[in-house]
């Protein structure tokens, strides 16, 4: 089973050829597709995407996002996880490339994602760039203060901040990046990832893999992502599904798995 565990089909980039780009996905065999939420606020616009019924949902709020709801409540996505499609906490974290939001209310907003995916039970989608030792600190100093479960998306920061969520159980997912040519660090920490938790993802419409690179990304390329962390791995294509289908429905556990 191929399992797109990070699209955002929400976005405005889709808004001529939604069903179409949906259509080609289940075409190309993705099986399943979690849909990200970018802002508390556009929630409801993420949820509608996953009234099919092969796609799920999260809710949160990115970093570059943080600044519009600094005072988010870990309750406020307490009570919208309710919803039965809802299956992670996040988009959240920390991004210091960009720093659109201001830094503390990055920090802030990030711990209040962790409060809600420590009380739900969630997993808990973390973005982070440029960021890895305040990450590592922020992490480690919540999980000290009560264990959640989370996953480190689209990972292309440091071995040492891979290396210390591995130590807290986290999980990682493989995207189009891994396709880079100039991505030889990503692979190199790809390859150190603890086998049984690494699952794959587009980040669609951004990201598109080598050889769509300067497309927009959609769900339909996920299987160059599989095929290159097959590669780096060592593993069959076959291998690399099976052992990312098993890590998905490990982490998402709310999703029943067919």
């Amino acid at each position: 089973m191929l399992i797109d565990s990070h699209v955002n089909l929400h976005a405005p980039q889709f808004d001529e050829d939604r069903a179409e780009v949906i259509a080609r996905a289940r075409a190309a065999g993705i099986a399943l597709m979690v849909n990200i939420s970018d802002k508390v606020s556009g929630f409801d616009a993420v949820r509608a995407v996953a009234e099919a019924p092969d796609i799920w949902c999260t809710v949160g709020t990115h970093p570059h996002e943080a600044k519009e709801n600094p005072d988010l409540s870990a309750q406020t996505l307490v009570e919208l996880a309710t919803d039965p499609k809802v299956v992670g906490i996040g988009e959240t974290g920390l991004d210091f490339h960009y720093d659109l939001s201001p830094r503390d209310i990055q920090a802030r907003v990030f711990r209040a994602h962790v409060a809600a995916a420590r009380e739900t039970g969630l997993p808990l989608v973390v973005h982070t760039r440029e960021a890895d030792e305040v990450m590592a600190e922020i992490l480690e100093e919540e999980y000290a203060a009560g264990p959640f479960r989370m996953l480190m998306h689209c990972y292309t920061s440091g071995a040492d901040l891979a290396r210390r969520a591995a130590a807290l159980g986290a999980w990682f997912s493989v995207s189009g990046i891994a396709t880079f040519k100039a991505a030889q660090d990503v692979r190199d920490v790809i390859a150190q990832m603890p086998a049984e938790r690494i699952i794959v993802e587009t980040d669609c419409p951004y990201l598109a893999p080598v050889p769509q690179r300067g497309r927009r990304n959609e769900p339909a390329y996920l299987p160059h992502v599989l095929a290159k962390l097959a590669e780096i791995r060592g593993w069959t294509l076959a291998q690399a599904e099976a052992n990312t289908e098993d890590a998905f429905f490990a982490l998402f556990d709310k999703i029943p798995r067919p």
